[in-house]
């Protein structure tokens, strides 16, 4: 039977920019590099080359970045949302290919345009926040030690004992928690406009949580769209 995740939105954000899903996935096979393009990530590709940076509309691409914009955060630059991130990626041939819950990850990202994050459930535990960065918060986020600066960004975080830490956002997330070859519980956060119907949150937390059993062999997989009026659990376990 499937633990139970939790992911609720800090008052502090009301009203929220975001409908946000949170998507799991239990006992996946052992995450390692793939030795070939998935199939899935291939016809998502060939989408993106036919019909260019019009694959995500500028009113997406609008949305998401006002979904951001926040006290001193700019979504610009090396600010720019993830999926703005993998589209170039996709447009230039070098889309990244990781291991299998990040590979999904990052295909759902690019085909619905909304930002996305991925974590280890056993280093982030079952609950999640959602919050604005505060002052000189910051983590790091690739192997070489990099960090970014999380000053009013919008931010999942995992508890700990010293209260709640940032480990995810829309941008990058955190080496604390990424995934591993040891990794067999996932936790998958979608970052979905406050704007866009409520439906197309549940259409590609869906389909993240399907290609998680498809494609990285989750025994159990669902999800949960959740706002700051209500939680929509969704039925779908798999």
């Amino acid at each position: 039977m499937s633990r139970a995740y939790t992911l609720r939105l800090d008052p502090s954000l009301a009203p929220s920019p975001a409908l946000v899903a949170l998507v799991w996935a239990e006992e996946i096979e052992p995450p390692t590099p793939p030795v070939a393009l998935p199939d899935f990530v291939g016809e998502i590709l060939a989408r993106v080359k036919a019909k260019g940076e019009d694959f995500v509309p500028d009113s997406v691409r609008m949305r998401v970045r006002r979904m951001l914009r926040y006290g001193k955060y700019k979504p610009s630059g090396r600010g720019k949302p993830a999926s703005e991130f993998l589209l170039r990626a996709a447009l230039a041939d070098s889309f990244p290919l990781i291991n299998g819950p990040v590979d999904v990850n990052n295909a759902v990202s690019l085909e619905s345009g909304f930002p996305g994050s991925v974590f280890d459930a056993d280093l982030t535990g079952p609950d999640l926040l959602v919050r604005r960065g505060d002052d000189a918060e910051s983590y790091v986020f690739n192997p070489s030690g990099q960090t970014i600066d999380l000053t009013d960004l919008l931010l999942v975080c995992r508890q700990t004992t010293s209260g709640w830490e940032p480990c995810g956002n829309p941008v990058k997330d955190s080496m604390a928690t990424k995934t591993s070859e040891t990794t067999r519980t996932i936790l998958g956060v979608l970052y979905v406009p406050a704007d866009e119907p409520a439906d197309r949150a549940e259409q590609w937390a869906a389909r993240y949580a399907e290609l998680l059993q498809s494609h990285c062999g989750a025994r159990n997989s669902g999800y949960e769209v959740v706002d700051q009026t209500e939680s929509r659990p969704a039925p779908a376990t798999q």
